[in-house]
């Protein structure tokens, strides 16, 4: 059986700054059809900041969602047209200061496919220089330096919840055990 739903309409039932929703109508593989509810995403990039003695600039902000401050890698959204790499440069630089340096990227991840379209391109910055933060008006984000090592262990012991993060440390230690090139 081939695995493929195919769109027959669809309807926009929220259009908001960052997500818009639709709920599409689909034929099934069985030739039935059903409602599939997605939200659409213009796509992130996330970034793995690793200092020369393989510290990692991350970054704890409060995500109204959870209730609490969460610690992530620096990330952001895509504007519309926007590289993903030039993305990455400008979020890094704006969440944490850092600028310059080499960018390797190391795949993407799908934070919800079920129901969300979003694309995370994932990336390591090396050799970079450290200046003030550039946050937006309502951006508050605190800066910590955590070893690698110890981000890796955080997240197997689930102290990391958020997802990119969990993949983008977890392939940043594969990455600088040369056990995973840069894509």
């Amino acid at each position: 059986m081939e695995l493929k739903e195919t769109k027959i309409s669809s309807e926009e039932i929220f259009k908001g700054v960052v997500v818009h929703l639709f709920v599409d109508k689909v034929m099934l593989p069985d030739g039935k059809q059903a409602n599939r509810e997605v939200l659409r995403h213009s796509g992130a990039v996330g970034i793995i900041p690793l200092t020369a003695e393989n510290d990692v600039i991350m970054v704890r902000q409060f995500r109204y969602p959870f209730a609490r401050a969460v610690l992530e890698i620096p990330a952001g959204k895509l504007e519309a047209g926007e590289d993903p790499l030039e993305c990455a440069k400008r979020e890094l630089w704006e969440e944490t200061g850092a600028e310059g340096g080499e960018f390797i990227y190391i795949g993407d991840a799908y934070s919800s496919p079920a129901i969300m379209d979003e694309v995370i391109s994932l990336y390591i910055a090396k050799g970079f220089t450290m200046e003030k933060q550039h946050l937006d008006p309502e951006e508050f984000i605190n800066i910590e330096k955590i070893p690698l090592s110890e981000l890796t262990e955080m997240v197997s012991e689930g102290r990391i919840k958020d997802g990119k993060t969990q993949i983008a440390v977890l392939k940043a230690n594969l990455y600088m055990q040369g056990h995973l090139k840069g894509l």
